[in-house]
């Protein structure tokens, strides 16, 4: 079965109207996203520089430290960070080097 002209322009018409009632949520989410890349690119940039402590990065990067912690462990849990030393009781992160 082939699909009518107006099958066509009743399916384009509801997608239009879907994407009206979800554009909140289309704009939360996106600005979402750019808070996140943004905030992984500082971390990233901190980490090229040298090694950090969870501490030091969250004061380098005006980040509260459980948001650099979960930053973290979502970096160490993707393969790229790594564990180097351990500082007084804290483990100092590295960017994980590419071959």
């Amino acid at each position: 079965m082939h699909p009518t002209s107006s099958d066509k322009k009743d399916r384009k018409e509801a997608l239009k109207q879907l994407r009206r009632t979800r554009s909140k949520w289309i704009k939360n989410t996106s600005a979402t996203v750019k808070s996140q890349k943004k905030a992984l690119t500082s971390i990233k940039e901190h980490l090229e520089k040298k090694a950090g402590t969870i501490p030091e990065i969250a004061d380098a990067t005006g980040m509260p430290a459980h948001e650099v912690l979960w930053f973290m462990a979502a970096l160490k849990k993707y393969g790229q960070i790594v564990e180097t030393e351990n500082d007084g009781g804290y483990y100092r992160y590295a960017l994980k080097k590419t071959a």
